[in-house]
């Protein structure tokens, strides 16, 4: 029996039952594991395989919107979230985020030139990278002269700091002695691509911002996680940085004698 439909009707049926595949499989995100929204700018910045195969996917997407581009951005997302180590409940592990730079350099680094700045920054990064990835961390960039990381434990970055002050000691430019500044925060980061964002890596960076040469400032919310045991802790007085909350207490953790 012949089709009684018109090509118009069968058409239009056509496109409702795609859009009704569309949202279902937009739903079906919402379930999977990662992050939902996986495919915009932000959660695609990185430099693996996976965020450039990402951004050229939503891209294609942008300028033609379908049921394949959001079944493979689908696909990434999960991708993403096993390869990053991730769960469902990203964005609530509780994580150390560790905040470091050199104290002075930018100064001295006027003076010495880019060739002569250039080849302390990696003996710099020689020197303290190793302790973070030996102590289970992981470089989530590197900032000119420091660098933010991030932990499982806040004696993981603790551990890690103590060393790499230990490996600086050997490192020394003409008409410099680099020393490090740190300061460490425990938080619930939100991961997009290769970075961490939120309230909380704001605050390891204030704190970090507050440190003096040589010092590893910690939240309190930090130095609950952390053996005291061997350890100098002093509060810090006066406490106060823009975007921190007011019941953030900073202390300053220097190893005992």
């Amino acid at each position: 029996m012949a089709d009684s439909k018109q090509p118009a009707q069968r058409g239009e049926e056509e496109s409702s039952s795609r859009q009704r595949l569309l949202a279902a499989v937009k739903v079906a995100r919402e379930l999977l594991p990662g992050d939902s929204r996986y495919g915009d700018r932000l959660s695609t910045s990185g430099s693996q395989p996976r965020h450039v195969l990402a951004r050229q996917l939503a891209d294609a997407a942008s300028r033609r919107p379908g049921l394949l581009s959001e079944v493979g951005m689908g696909a990434l997302q999960v991708w993403e979230a096993v390869t990053a180590g991730e769960g469902p409940n990203d964005g609530e592990r509780r994580l150390a985020i560790l905040f470091t730079d050199l104290v002075g350099f930018s100064n001295w680094a006027l003076e010495a030139g880019d060739e002569a700045a250039l080849e302390l920054l990696r003996d710099v990064g020689e020197a303290i990278e190793p302790p973070v990835l030996d102590h289970g961390g992981e470089v989530v960039k590197r900032l000119g002269d420091g660098m933010m990381a991030v932990f499982a434990s806040a004696q993981d970055g603790l551990d890690a700091v103590l060393e790499a002050r230990g490996r600086l000691d050997g490192v020394e430019a003409p008409g410099y002695k680099p020393q490090i500044r740190a300061g460490m925060h425990l938080g619930t980061p939100k991961r997009l691509g290769d970075d961490y964002l939120g309230v909380d890596v704001n605050v390891a960076a204030r704190v970090a911002d507050e440190a003096s040469a040589g010092d590893l400032l910690v939240s309190g919310q930090a130095l609950e996680a952390l053996d005291s045991d061997g350890l100098k802790v002093k509060k810090k007085l006066h406490f106060r940085a823009k975007g921190v909350p007011d019941d953030i207490t900073v202390y300053l953790v220097r190893p005992g004698s």
